[in-house]
């Protein structure tokens, strides 16, 4: 049932207007509150604020969608994300590791570790297409197989790259840019790693053998004791504390500005009819598709780009287990290709409270598909035997012991980077920040970037900037990702975020 946050009276005015009550949504909405601005914000989720980083939860079990570990290198995210949350974040032990044929792996990957798991016969065939790889490289290296096969050989990349890259990104290995790899592997040698670890074994070389030249990781991070939900239904309420509005179970139907004044009205669908905001800005986090799509008049953009914009769906199935927990990780990496299963969550390691009965295990099984396909189109049922067969597969369980589980099914997780979707995000901002200044569009599906929760928040916190000076002061396309943010570093140690993030693009198409 859908749930009006605010006062009884239904807002026909604002001086914002949000849509979208997810990181990025609601940090705009606290700051412009705490700025004395009047502001509604409508999500079209019945029950939950937090869009991807909120936490659902069913017979007193909370399961963290995508998990999320609260570490950022910007000072004012971690300022606000304590300023929101002051008492309530508990420190975590920092555990992910890769599953396959039944043994676990470092993750990042730790090359003599790798090895010696693999066994004898198998490191050897390693060994060779290593060698292989060095000594006739692939000189045009176009994809991200060509460039991990010339790096690792055939061998560890078919065990440790490929299933899992294409299972998240629905998308061969050899269409995805080399670019990408060289960003997300750099710093493993695997030569100088098995010569490191060979010189250990002999009493020669004293120093930890992980394979890794450059990085180094955190041991533990910060999270919600509830989960990451707990940091968005304290923002929700301290807006509504401040005399603002958060109307949920409302969906965005339609945006059009007055000619003469310049200001927003727009519709959502809501459980009792529509409601009409009038307002002198907007901030949209939804995807930039639907909002072009529901501008009128329609823009140009909304029928020669946003069709074009695609998104990667994925779903949780959590499962009940009795049992002690079956790993100590935060979640793992399923490189088996005997399953669908792409990562394996186990929640009492993000938070003890998270699950309340201490003779249950309860993990979550992540599946990365399309909305629409069978994955995503089988019932609750049908995923929740699917998620206890492949952990029988995998000998993480017994399938007696499973005794209930659950599916959330989240939606457009990850804008997809194909062949030209830098083109048409460009089109699309170019004509709308042209044509409407007084539009915003901020966090991960409204700008159509594969950020990270703290980058989602830093570009509405400049957004609220821009609209307290009334001018231009900050271009938050200039927030960038950064891979490695919550893997390594001082927490804290930057004023913003600007590193820039490689995320798997298609190769060029052939002449």
């Amino acid at each position: 049932m859908s749930e009006a946050f605010g006062s009884k009276s239904r807002p026909t005015s604002a001086d914002v207007a949000i849509i979208g009550a997810g990181p990025a949504g609601l940090t705009a909405a606290y700051q412009l509150t705490q700025q004395g601005y009047s502001v509604t914000v409508i999500e079209k989720d019945p029950t939950y604020v937090g869009g991807i980083s909120r936490t659902v939860e069913h017979e007193g079990f909370r399961f963290d969608i995508g998990g999320h570990r609260f570490f950022s290198k910007s000072r004012e995210v971690v300022d606000l994300w304590n300023e929101i949350l002051p008492d309530d974040f508990i420190e975590r032990p920092r555990m992910s590791r890769i599953y396959y044929e039944g043994k676990f792996y470092s993750y990042p990957l730790r090359a003599f570790e790798a090895l010696w798991n693999l066994g004898i016969f198998r490191s050897t065939l390693c060994m060779v297409s290593y060698a292989q790889a060095k000594l006739f490289p692939n000189r045009k290296v176009r994809s991200f197989e060509d460039w991990t096969i010339n790096q690792f050989g055939r061998k560890l990349y078919s065990i440790f790259f490929k299933t899992y890259t294409e299972k998240v990104w629905g998308m061969p290995c050899d269409e995805m840019s080399a670019d990408w790899a060289a960003q997300r592997i750099k710093g493993l040698s695997l030569g100088g790693a098995v010569i490191d670890g060979l010189k250990r074994s002999l009493g020669l070389n004293k120093r930890p053998n992980d394979g890794m030249a450059t990085k180094t990781l955190l041991e533990t991070f910060r999270y919600p004791r509830l989960g990451p939900g707990m940091m968005w239904d304290a923002a929700r309420d301290k807006v509504v504390a401040g005399g603002n509005h958060v109307l949920m179970g409302h969906s965005f139907k339609q945006l059009t500005q007055d000619q003469m004044s310049g200001r927003w009205r727009m519709t959502a669908t809501g459980p009792d009819g529509d409601v009409v905001i009038d307002a002198g800005h907007v901030i949209s986090s939804a995807p930039m598709r639907e909002l072009a799509a529901r501008i009128h008049p329609l823009p140009a953009c909304a029928l020669n780009a946003a069709p074009n914009l695609k998104y990667r769906d994925f779903l949780t199935v959590a499962l009940k287990i009795r049992s002690e927990d079956l790993f100590p990780d935060n979640w793992i990496y399923i490189h088996d290709s005997k399953v669908q299963v792409g990562r394996v969550q186990n929640f009492r390691s993000w938070s003890p409270e998270m699950v309340p009965d201490p003779e249950l295990a309860c993990v979550g099984l992540e599946y990365f598909c399309f909305e629409g396909d069978g994955l995503w189109a089988a019932s609750d049922e049908q995923l929740v035997a699917l998620a206890t067969r492949e952990m029988e597969i995998l000998g993480l369980c017994d399938p007696e012991d499973v005794v209930g589980g659950a599916v959330v099914r989240q939606e457009k997780a990850y804008p997809v980077y194909d062949d030209d979707y830098a083109k048409h995000v460009e089109t699309m901002r170019s004509e709308l920040e042209a044509r409407y200044p007084t539009l915003h569009m901020v966090g991960r599906n409204g700008m159509h970037r594969y950020n990270n929760q703290d980058h989602a928040m830093m570009t509405a916190m400049l957004t609220v900037r821009n609209i307290v000076a009334g001018e231009k002061l900050y271009d938050i396309w200039g927030v960038n990702e950064d891979a490695e943010y919550h893997e390594s570093g001082t927490e804290g140690e930057q004023a913003a975020l600007a590193s820039v993030r490689e995320v798997p693009t298609r190769v060029a198409k052939a002449a």
